[in-house]
């Protein structure tokens, strides 16, 4: 595995399983991680990902968002676990009580299965919400920059290893959080891309500069005329910010 492809997660944002797991297959080559959100893993259940398994997926970023009670949220957490996943996430608006919870269940549930602990990180303010979106529809005084601080600086205290945040606030979560937190950066589009629902979006190279570690990309990918080639551009994007960004080699 090259330093580029373990920054790498494509979206399987598929209905199906066939479709992902042909996609998978075109693409496990190149040793990435792949996503699998609420689509897929309701319309499949977790038999998904051993068909995806199958396919020659190695990590898998199970990417469900728990949000609900303290219990329910460190049982969903704590199931996810014995699934083998890579990575997984929360919302960290569930609160500080629910996320140390999770926290601790993970460990419990990886450790009852004989399987590695999983990266456990938590979604701070998604992509598809603007300031306006934020502020007068939720309610939430504070502008997005210092609300994402406030959640990820939570969810570090309850020692979670990460935060899920758009590539623009990657660079203040560095400031706060330090190197060995982690950062997941959806609404990655390279330059040229359509923007699609995403309201706050930064180029791989970009992400990569600002601070982020692992960078989920799916309809650049997923929807090019060649999904290999646009994977191997995207890699060469990323290879090419690490070697000019020394500080972006820790991950």
């Amino acid at each position: 595995m090259t330093l580029s492809s373990e920054r790498l997660i494509v979206a399987l944002d598929f209905a199906d399983v066939a479709s992902a797991r042909e996609m998978t297959s075109r693409l496990a080559t190149y040793d990435i991680a792949f996503k699998v959100g609420l689509e897929l893993f309701v319309a499949q259940g977790p038999r998904v990902l051993d068909e995806l398994r199958e396919a020659g997926a190695r990590r898998f970023f199970l990417d469900l968002k728990f949000h609900d009670i303290p219990n329910t949220m460190a049982g969903a957490v704590r199931s996810a676990a014995k699934e083998g996943v890579w990575m997984m996430n929360v919302h960290a608006s569930a609160g500080s009580a629910a996320l140390k919870r999770c926290a601790d269940e993970l460990t419990e549930g990886a450790g009852s299965s004989g399987l590695p602990r999983p990266i456990l990180i938590a979604v701070t303010v998604l992509t598809s919400l603007d300031e306006n979106a934020l502020g007068q529809e939720l309610g939430v005084a504070r502008p997005i920059e210092q609300q994402v601080i406030t959640l990820a600086k939570m969810t570090q205290e309850c020692g979670l290893d990460g935060v899920v945040a758009p590539a623009p606030d990657a660079r203040a979560i560095r400031s706060a959080c330090g190197d060995a937190f982690k950062i997941v950066s959806p609404g990655i589009r390279p330059a040229g891309a359509q923007i699609n629902d995403q309201a706050r979006i930064n180029t791989p190279s970009g992400a990569i500069r600002d601070g982020a570690d692992y960078l989920v990309v799916g309809r650049p990918i997923t929807q090019a005329a060649d999904p290999g080639k646009a994977c191997e551009e995207l890699l060469r994007e990323i290879g090419q910010a690490i070697l000019y960004e020394p500080n972006a080699e820790k991950a």
